[in-house]
């Protein structure tokens, strides 16, 4: 088959649109409408079925974009291979991560990695939902769970607990409660139990909030959490991870905390003798040991 009919052709299928792939390939509607009936000549099938709102990929045709979204996921990882240089470290590297441990912990330590390699650029990625990192949505992922996605090099970090605090101004106020019983009077900042969770981390989440407080205040991410918390609207239920950094807040009902969860460092098998991954796997283990010391 030729190789420039199936990359017109890939383009074509993830944008549904022979217009919009051909602005992605700087080509006129007409050329690629010329290549893909070229294929479709050549393989003897109807790869499209076109109707007013676009095009359709036929049985065949998707049996076409399976392979072609194969061939792009390798062309893509040998590119990668080859941009790593064997002494140097340059190029992008995307790393994705949830809101509040890109934006909390990971970004306020960057400056030392970029420092350290100057013509590496990185791309973070925050998001709750899970990238595909064997087709390269990302390069490597940090997450608050264990990836189950064949195919990737794992490796936890460190464990977390959720933990109950308030800022110094909201225990000079209200007190410092130190059983469940004495939590019941204060307004409780908390995970949002529609919102993604680890479990069992989130029954116990969910449990905390379930308790006749005197009112609770929700959000769906810790950065929110955090920021309500350090303001004084009410006591949070934190990652220490994310307190430890904050000398404001102040720990409360130490004996109450949830069920620890591991933070997991992976990337694919394929990218496993890249420098790029292997200067930020290093970068991210020695902030770790770091951060144990101090929790």
């Amino acid at each position: 088959m030729d190789w420039d009919k199936l990359r017109v052709f890939h383009a074509v299928a993830e944008a549904g649109s022979l217009t919009h792939a051909g602005e992605s390939l700087r080509l006129s509607q007409s050329a690629v409408s010329r290549q893909i009936r070229g294929l479709e000549e050549s393989l003897g099938a109807t790869l499209f079925h076109r109707h007013a709102r676009g095009l359709i990929l036929t049985e065949q045709g998707e049996l076409l974009f399976d392979a072609t979204k194969e061939m792009s996921r390798r062309l893509t990882a040998a590119g990668a291979r080859i941009r790593d240089s064997k002494d140097e470290v340059f190029g992008e590297l995307r790393v994705t991560t949830t809101v509040g441990f890109g934006a909390m912990w990971l970004t306020p330590r960057l400056s030392t990695f970029l420092d350290a390699y100057p013509d590496l650029s990185i791309d973070l990625l925050m998001t709750e939902n899970i990238l595909d990192l064997p087709m390269r949505e990302a390069d490597v992922a940090i997450r608050m769970r264990e990836p189950q996605q064949a195919e990737l090099i794992r490796r936890p970090l460190f464990d977390v607990t959720m933990r109950f605090y308030a800022s110094k101004a909201y225990v000079a106020r209200h007190g410092a409660p130190q059983t469940a019983e004495e939590l019941r009077g204060h307004r409780m900042i908390g995970y949002s139990p529609n919102a993604q969770q680890p479990t069992p981390v989130g029954w116990w989440l969910n449990a905390q909030l379930q308790v006749a407080h005197r009112s609770t205040l929700q959000m769906n991410n810790y950065f929110t959490m955090l920021k309500a918390t350090a303001h004084g609207l009410g006591i949070g239920v934190l990652p220490d991870y994310l307190a430890v950094d904050h000398g404001d807040l102040e720990l409360v009902a130490p004996g109450l905390h949830s069920p620890s969860f591991t933070v997991y460092f992976a990337y694919p098998e394929e990218l496993r003798r890249s420098r790029r991954i292997e200067a930020f796997r290093d970068f991210v283990t020695s902030e770790v040991e770091a951060f144990r010391q101090r929790l």
